[in-house]
């Protein structure tokens, strides 16, 4: 399969952070594009397998994103069993978005390996856009971070960086069997993130570093219960040092460097994302 070849390519969270940004791009080159959630005309579930047949006509690559984590128990099971459907229905080539340094979404990436596709894993630091579009947005325009992360540093990813990677691996054959590590080119605690957001803002953005229990409870007052526990075992346990490195995955993929914190953080203002 060569970039020059006319398919649809699947990308489930079509409307999500990385999905959109993949959608848009993909449409932009002239690519067939199904962009399927929950929600969407051709409505795609993980956990409802009488959605996928739909979501499935004539697609030979699909990008899988599972919400709110892949590291969720729930997430391999049905990674496993839509792959095997897909591959059934035609699907050729798959790319998964993983977490960096969560061994829990492996059992996910090995039923994509084992699918017989081709296949390419993406596994990504935390996201920049998680500040302006996501569950730190809220806490941002309060003024306070709330998190329990102590002052780990953490290499944040622009979503826009990993779009790009995703549809380079989606339409060319060269990053088939390949696990691309994607970071930022900046190692930032989030006190430091805070810093720069204060800086571009003209407000006071305040990190303030909690115990996971004071997270729960500052966190309850803008997420559901499910995910409050999920994000504070991810702080807990990522979040202790094992990913406070960069790496070259965006270099290796796309021959260029990944976007710097200090730029989504400008452009971000310029759009008026924390205006209160």
């Amino acid at each position: 399969m060569t970039h020059t070849e006319r398919h649809t390519n699947l990308i489930i969270g079509g409307t999500g952070k990385t999905g959109r940004h993949v959608t848009e791009t993909l449409t932009a080159r002239g690519h067939a594009v199904r962009a399927v959630s929950r929600r969407s005309d051709t409505p795609f579930d993980w956990h409802a397998p009488d959605t996928w047949t739909a979501a499935l006509h004539g697609v030979r690559a699909a990008y899988l994103t599972y919400a709110p984590d892949l590291a969720d128990p729930a997430a391999a099971p049905a990674i496993r069993a839509f792959t095997e459907t897909a591959v059934r229905a035609g699907v050729q080539r798959f790319v998964l978005l993983s977490g960096r340094g969560e061994p829990e979404c492996i059992p996910s990436e090995d039923a994509v390996k084992d699918s017989g596709a081709q296949w390419t894993i993406v596994r990504c630091a935390w996201f920049m856009q998680n500040f302006d579009e996501d569950f730190l947005l809220d806490p941002v325009l309060s003024g306070e971070l709330v998190l329990p992360a102590a002052d780990v540093p953490e290499p944040f990813i622009d979503t826009r960086d990993i779009a790009d990677v995703v549809v380079a691996a989606l339409t060319e054959d060269r990053h088939s069997g390949t696990t691309y590590e994607l970071s930022g080119p900046r190692l930032l605690t989030f006190g430091d993130a805070a810093a720069e957001i204060s800086r571009a803002t003209g407000r006071d953005v305040r990190y303030v570093p909690v115990t996971p229990e004071g997270f729960r409870t500052a966190a309850a007052a803008h997420l559901p219960p499910d995910v409050v526990e999920i994000f504070a075992e991810l702080f807990t346990r990522i979040l202790d040092g094992r990913n406070a490195h960069l790496t070259d995955g965006v270099q290796q993929a796309l021959g260029r460097a990944p976007r710097d914190f200090a730029d989504f953080v400008r452009e971000a203002a310029e759009k008026g994302a924390w205006n209160v």
